[in-house]
């Protein structure tokens, strides 16, 4: 591990266990700032492994997608919050187990939603409540908390048995911190940074500084968006975090449905040229 990384992680862990022993407002600061700008990141490359003549299309559906989504938060949150959870979890455990079997995909999947509920259910029941706008009920409850355990036994023993620190602490952040600050962990070491390395390469560029620098416009203008919805459902609802996940629903579900349709019909990756490179695609030498 090279020091800036070494760096960053401390200051993330740091940040963390901080936020962890603060207020809802703190550690939904934390969640914003975790998973609103870190993790972004990934779905900010979208567009650039779409092939060029699918572009227009491929935006169309994004932001009416994402249009859509706004909409149903405004109106219909109770309907919204568990259908957003039950594709979260899907993509989850698609994309961060693409070899997986069947049952590593739908743990790994569920883990992610559902561990926090584990160890905090009175905290992790509000935060629901916020998002829906009603209380939730005993019985969502109790289902997400068989859900979680199964779940999340099964990675921790394929954790063990691989010896997979990144799977073991992505787990542990899930179950042990409050439910806003241990999802946004887990989160980032589970799915979002491992899916930015991996657009990275499919891009061509040869750092993480290159490719933010060349994501950097799309992700703006996503901060921007998120920004936008997060400020009108804050006036709306009050505490926030509903504007956090209408703000993330409203750029993951486009990132979630339209993008896995447009790269198979693409057939792989589209090479972009990376403004480090010279405007040629290369993977970094390992």
């Amino acid at each position: 591990m090279t020091r800036a990384p070494a760096i960053g992680w401390t200051m993330l862990v740091g940040a963390a266990l901080a936020a962890s022993a603060g207020s809802l407002p703190i550690q939904l600061g934390f969640a914003i700032l975790a998973i609103g700008v870190l993790g972004m990141a990934h779905g900010a490359s979208d567009l650039a492994i779409v092939a060029p003549d699918r572009r227009p299309l491929f935006l169309f559906l994004y932001i009416s997608v994402s249009l859509i989504c706004l909409m149903w938060w405004t109106g219909y949150p109770q309907i919204a919050l568990p259908l957003f959870l039950a594709a979260s979890a899907i993509h989850f455990g698609v994309e961060d187990a693409p070899r997986g079997a069947p049952l590593e995909r739908t743990a790994r999947g569920i883990s992610l939603v559902a561990t926090p509920v584990i160890l905090h259910r009175e905290g992790y029941g509000d935060i629901l409540a916020f998002a829906a706008g009603h209380d939730i009920s005993t019985t969502m409850l109790f289902l997400l908390t068989v859900a979680g355990v199964g779940a999340t036994a099964l990675v921790l023993i394929m954790a063990a048995r691989r010896r997979d620190g990144r799977l073991l602490i992505g787990t542990g952040a899930l179950l042990v911190l409050p439910p806003l600050v241990g999802f946004s962990i887990g989160f980032l070491v589970l799915h979002a940074l491992p899916q930015t390395d991996l657009r990275r390469q499919a891009i061509g560029c040869v750092s993480h500084r290159a490719y933010l620098r060349a994501v950097g416009p799309i992700l703006l203008a996503a901060l921007l968006i998120a920004a936008a919805a997060g400020a009108f459902f804050v006036y709306r609802e009050g505490t926030g975090v509903r504007a956090l996940f209408a703000g993330i629903a409203a750029l993951a579900m486009p990132h979630l449905l339209v993008t896995p349709w447009f790269e198979e019909r693409a057939g792989r990756p589209v090479a972009h040229p990376c403004p480090a490179i010279g405007g040629r695609a290369q993977h970094p030498q390992t």
